[in-house]
């Protein structure tokens, strides 16, 4: 059985190795990126260590991928090194996971904080036993427009600092509009936010805990049809899956057929529950009026609650966790364990 570690702690005024290990818009972008390093500085007391492939464009990312593993490898086995954390995510770090050095990352466990791409190095690091956080990441959350998000500052202070995360709760307000990177200014405006209704339960009503695994549905789908760096089936068994979706949009029809297949293999019956990040219902290629970012999400809810009335009807599901692909953040650990509590509506991370 694999022994899972929670990496120490960070402290204020520790070393985190900034990484490139999915894709890289400084070039762009590189007041979005200062504003993230100044917020790493200011709000969290943090000197942040830029590694090689912060230097390196998407077209130099994409031709090196044992050069993305090199920098993750070397941040976590840099003993002036506390915490690693990542630009931003991408769609293709799945490659990069070959040309990692299991042992470099065992020997040397360490918090990672990244999502979205960034869950194929968080399930590289799951089957280690290595915790890692999903979230923040240097380009959203910490570059945030306007004044961050005070419960992203909450919770990921919680990730960075703290032993546990401990009980979560949901954030008042929520936002998906995305930001405009191209125009410097928009850095000082703050994204318009709606009232957040709290999590919506379905499923059983038993109490279950159980180790955080799971991340990103697309990427997830990328890992089931490589299946080559999956946990054995049987270490699923009672663990609670996290998913969520991205500013992709996937359709509710195609998100309720990957989790059918899931079902038809027998691993949806293995998870004790499942939390549900938000998901985004606009993007930058596609914005949408209200009532219809409203209508996508119910669909997304009622797809995934559907396949699981199927296959899994007695595990609790919690949907509109803050994690993923809206703000504001709770960092969750992958990896770490959750108490889910339907009757009393409770979220807590051991």
């Amino acid at each position: 059985m694999t022994v899972v570690t929670t990496p120490p702690p960070l402290e204020r005024g520790d070393n985190i190795a900034v990484i490139a290990p999915s894709s890289n818009p400084i070039e762009e972008f590189p007041y979005v990126y200062e504003r993230g390093l100044e917020r790493l500085r200011k709000v969290f007391d943090l000197e942040p260590v830029e590694y090689p492939t912060v230097e390196m464009g998407n077209e130099a990312l994409a031709d090196k991928p044992e050069a993305r593993a090199r920098d993750i490898m070397d941040a976590f086995a840099d003993p002036d090194t506390k915490g690693v954390i990542a630009l931003i995510g991408g769609n293709d770090q799945i490659r990069v996971l070959e040309h990692l050095e299991a042992d470099v990352l065992r020997e040397n466990p360490t918090r990672f904080y990244g999502y979205s791409d960034n869950t194929n190095l968080a399930l590289y690091l799951w089957n280690l036993g290595i915790v890692s956080y999903y979230g923040p990441c240097v380009f959203t959350e910490l570059a945030m427009d306007g004044e961050m998000f005070e419960h992203t500052i909450e919770y990921t202070e919680r990730a960075f600092f703290e032993d546990s995360v401990g009980e979560i709760r949901p954030a008042d307000h929520f936002t998906d509009e995305p930001g405009d990177w191209a125009d410097p200014d928009s850095l000082e405006q703050a994204r318009d936010t709606e009232p957040n209704s709290g999590w919506q339960w379905a499923g059983g009503d038993n109490p279950v805990s159980g180790r955080v695994w799971g991340g990103c549905l697309e990427i997830l789908d990328q890992q089931f049809l490589a299946d080559r760096y999956l946990p054995d089936e049987d270490d699923l068994e009672g663990t609670i899956l996290a998913l969520e979706t991205s500013e992709e949009l996937p359709d509710s029809g195609w998100v309720a057929g990957v989790l059918r297949a899931l079902g038809e293999r027998g691993l949806l019956e293995r998870f004790a529950g499942v939390l549900v990040g938000r998901p985004p219902a606009r993007s930058h290629l596609e914005d949408r009026p209200p009532e219809r970012r409203e209508t996508y999400r119910e669909q997304q809810r009622e797809a995934i609650e559907g396949v699981f009335e199927r296959y899994n009807p007695d595990a609790p599901l919690v949907f509109n966790v803050d994690f993923g692909h809206t703000w504001p953040t709770t960092p969750i650990p992958i990896g770490s364990v959750v108490e889910v509590d339907p009757a009393a509506e409770t979220i807590r991370f051991e």
